[in-house]
């Protein structure tokens, strides 16, 4: 898998997105507060569509006919304020498309500190088919730090294995809790509502120059996005 693309303390960014809030359940039972979904800058590889799935209203991201059984990732920037540090809060909802290769993971998650149309970006993914594979390998390479495009995924598994990856419980097609706490040159990946992050990296490639927050997913996926919300700091 590859990518072929060419504040004030406390400032919740708002605006551009849509006025649609839902009260729902995440991680072990516990209510999230209310979000909105992410109005849409800009996509590349593919669209975006506004559908209900698992009876909660979601931001679809769909391949281009162009992109469809290609090794390429699709991107939604979302319409807002540029993000250096801080907190993005979003439910996210990933399987294989239909017919898709039986390697297919359904790969999805969030680029934050974007550069324009893409140029670069820092993503933190899930592959929603290992984390409960019985093969212990697969559960390892659940969850996914990836730079574009000088460090993608293959690049950092050869150089630094299980550094960049690691385990989180979570089940295909069903809505997953991410919160993403970026500082600096670290972020972390909380899952669930769990108290300790299951994914830490301290030396994000790109530093710490600021960029834009995206929805993620390779084309073989069906991509779901719920409410967001993004806590500059």
């Amino acid at each position: 898998m590859s990518v072929r693309f060419a504040a004030t303390a406390a400032l919740v960014m708002t605006a551009g997105f849509v006025s649609e809030a839902r009260s729902q359940t995440a991680g072990h039972g516990t209510a999230s507060n209310p979000k909105t979904l992410p109005a849409i800058a800009e996509v590349l590889n593919g669209h975006t569509e506004l559908v209900t799935y698992r009876g909660a209203r979601a931001v679809k991201l769909v391949p281009s006919p162009e992109a469809g059984g290609k090794d390429e990732d699709m991107l939604a920037i979302v319409d807002g304020p540029e993000f250096k540090n801080g907190t993005i809060l979003i439910d996210v909802a990933g399987a294989p498309r239909p017919g898709t290769p039986p390697d297919s993971r359904g790969f999805i998650g969030v680029s934050f500190r974007t550069g324009e149309h893409g140029a670069w970006s820092d993503v933190i993914y899930l592959r929603p088919t290992n984390g409960r594979a019985d093969d212990q390998l697969r559960r390892n390479h659940s969850v996914q730090y990836a730079s574009d495009p000088e460090f993608p995924w293959y690049r950092l598994r050869q150089e630094s294995p299980g550094v960049y990856e690691s385990y989180a419980d979570m089940e295909a097609g069903a809505w997953t809790a991410m919160r993403i706490e970026v500082a600096g040159t670290s972020a972390r990946l909380y899952i669930n509502g769990a108290a300790q992050p299951c994914l830490i990296v301290n030396d994000l490639k790109h530093g710490d120059r600021p960029g834009r927050v995206a929805l993620w997913a390779h084309v073989e996926t069906d991509a779901y996005f719920g409410p967001i919300s993004v806590t500059a700091r």
